[in-house]
C-alpha cells in the first residue's frame, strides 16, 4: 500500500518560483505539485509557511564540538554523533557531510586520535537508522601534515566518503598570507605562548615545503579515479585557482578574494562560501564578503561551516537584501547546488520524482536580529523551522 501525505497551503519554493500550493508525497518521493489548496480531509495545512527542499550541508565541523565540548573533555562518540545529528536536523539539514580532519594544525589538538572513533560512530548510527539526517563523510586533508597521505589512504575507501578537500594552512599563503594574522588566530585559538608559536611556524613552513605539493597531487588523483568530488580550500589568487582547476577540482571552498572567485567562474569551479559570513555581514578573518560575491553572481554554494543554523538564515538574508538574489536562487545555494556538486541528483529541489526531503519554515518578521544592523542585514526576518521531513518521514 502506498504511503501518502498531502501538504497544503504552503508557499512552495521551487527552483524558479514561489507559489501557494500543495505537495503530495508518496513512499518518500515527491509525487505531485499543484497550485491552490487541497480539499482532501487528510491534507496537512501548513498555514501559509514556506516549504523548502531539505538543506544539503557539504562542510561542517560541528561534530567536533560535541566530541570535545570543553578543553580536555572527551565525550563518548556514539552520544556525540546523535547530539550533533539532532542539531543538524533542527537546522533543516537533511543531508550532511561531516568533515573529518586529517592532519591537525592544532599543536595541542586530538583530531587525529579522534578520527577512528568518529568514523565508526557515524557509520554505525547511519547504518542502524539512529540518525534523522543522512550522514556522509567529507575528508579534509591538511597536506602540510606528514601523516595526511597515509591516513587518507586508510579512510578513502569507506563507503560514506563522497567529498574530499585539500588545504594548506601553513603561514605565508592563502588564508594566512600575513604571518601576523596567522599568529593572531592560532595564539588566540590554541592559547600558545610566543615561543610555542615561533616553533610551530617553523615546523609548519618546513612541512609545507616537504609534503604539500606531493600530497595534494596524490590525493586528488586518487579521488578522481574513485569518482569522488574534490574541493580546493582558501584559494587566494588566480594562480591558486588555475592550479586547483588544473588538478581537476570542481569546488572551491572559501576563496579569499574577488580575483579568486572570478577565476573560479571562468574555469568552471563552483564557489562555496560560509553562511556565517553572510549572516555576520562579512568574513571573521578579513577576507572577501560572501554577499559581495553574490552581488557579482559569483556565489554558488553556502556551507554552515561552524554554525549549523546559519545555513537557513543565510538564504533568507541573501533573499532579503536586494534584487540580486531571489529566494529560489538563495535556497538553491543551500540545497540543489551542493547536492549536484557532490554527485547527488535525487534531492535538493522540490520537484516531482525527487526525494521528499522537505522543511517547513515560518518567516517571523517581528523577531529578526536588529540589534547589529551594521553586520546583520536580514530585513528583520528570522526563519523558524516548524517541521522537517526526510524521505517523507517527519524527523523534526
Amino acid at each position: 500500500m502506498l504511503t501518502e501525505q498531502i501538504l497544503t497551503n504552503a508557499q512552495v519554493v521551487t527552483a524558479d518560483q514561489v507559489f501557494n500550493g500543495t505537495v503530495v508525497l508518496r513512499d518518500g518521493v515527491i509525487a505531485e505539485m499543484q497550485t491552490g489548496r487541497s480539499q482532501a480531509p487528510q491534507a496537512q495545512d501548513l498555514q501559509g509557511d514556506f516549504l523548502l527542499p531539505g538543506l544539503v550541508e557539504l562542510h561542517t565541523d560541528n561534530l567536533e564540538k560535541h566530541l570535545s565540548p570543553r578543553p580536555g573533555v572527551d565525550w563518548p562518540s556514539a552520544s556525540a554523533v546523535l547530539s550533533h545529528d539532532a542539531q543538524i536536523i533542527a537546522s533543516g539539514i537533511t543531508t550532511v557531510f561531516d568533515a573529518l580532519s586529517i592532519g591537525d594544525v592544532n599543536p595541542k589538538g586530538k583530531r587525529m586520535q579522534q578520527l577512528p572513533a568518529m568514523l565508526e560512530a557515524i557509520a554505525h548510527a547511519n547504518a542502524a537508522g539512529l540518525t534523522r539526517a543522512e550522514h556522509r563523510l567529507h575528508l579534509r586533508c591538511e597536506v602540510c601534515h606528514p601523516d595526511t597521505l597515509s591516513v587518507f589512504r586508510d579512510l578513502v575507501a569507506q563507503p560514506l566518503v563522497q567529498l574530499v578537500s585539500v588545504m594548506d594552512h601553513s603561514p605565508g599563503q592563502r588564508q594566512f598570507a600575513l604571518e601576523s594574522k596567522y599568529r593572531e588566530y592560532y595564539m588566540g585559538k590554541y592559547q600558545l605562548t610566543t615561543a610555542q608559536m615561533d616553533e610551530f611556524i617553523v615546523e609548519q613552513v618546513g612541512n609545507s615545503r616537504e609534503y604539500s605539493d606531493r600530497f595534494r597531487r596524490a590525493i586528488v588523483e586518487d579521488c578522481l579515479a574513485r569518482g569522488l568530488s574534490v574541493a580546493s580550500h582558501d584559494d587566494a589568487t588566480l594562480a591558486h585557482v588555475e592550479e586547483s582547476a588544473g588538478y581537476g577540482m570542481s569546488i572551491a571552498e572559501f576563496p579569499t578574494t574577488m580575483e579568486a572567485a572570478q577565476g573560479c567562474r571562468r574555469l568552471g569551479m563552483s564557489v562555496l562560501m560560509g553562511a556565517p559570513n553572510v549572516v555576520r555581514g562579512g568574513s571573521h578573518s578579513g577576507n572577501v564578503a560572501a554577499v559581495d560575491l553574490a552581488k557579482e553572481g559569483l556565489l554558488d554554494i553556502l556551507s554552515s561551516d561552524y554554525y549549523p543554523a546559519s545555513l537557513l538564515q543565510a538564504a533568507f538574508t541573501l533573499a532579503g537584501q536586494g534584487d540580486y538574489c531571489t529566494l529560489p536562487q538563495a535556497v538553491a545555494m543551500v540545497s540543489r547546488a551542493p547536492a549536484v556538486s557532490a554527485g547527488l541528483d535525487d534531492r535538493g529541489e522540490i520537484r516531482v520524482g525527487l526525494r521528499a526531503d522537505l522543511v517547513q519554515v515560518r518567516a517571523d518578521k517581528s523577531r529578526g536580529d536588529k540589534s547589529r544592523a551594521d553586520n546583520v542585514r536580514n530585513q528583520g526576518t528570522l526563519p523558524v523551522i516548524q517541521q522537517v521531513w526526510r524521505q517523507g518521514k517527519r524527523v523534526y
